[in-house]
């Protein structure tokens, strides 16, 4: 896996707080970026599901209902 640097300002105390604590700022940001891409996916998707059952005119609980209907048909 290849890396790259990533350069960001934040407030003096903030750092040396950290720095204090012993918290391991690249493994913070790593994680809080990654939760942020998931939220921002499932977003994305949530809105992609919206467009698409106003587009089918189906509700939500109509898809969900096809969807039962058609794995009991299996």
């Amino acid at each position: 896996m290849s890396t790259v640097v990533l350069s960001v300002r934040v407030r003096r105390e903030l750092k040396e707080e950290a720095e204090r604590l012993g918290i391991d700022l690249r493994a913070v940001v790593e994680k809080a970026l990654e939760e942020e891409i998931r939220r921002a996916r499932m977003h994305r998707l949530r809105r992609l599901i919206d467009e698409a059952l106003d587009a089918m005119d189906l509700t939500v609980e109509e898809w969900v209902q096809a969807v039962r209907e058609t794995r009991k048909e299996r």
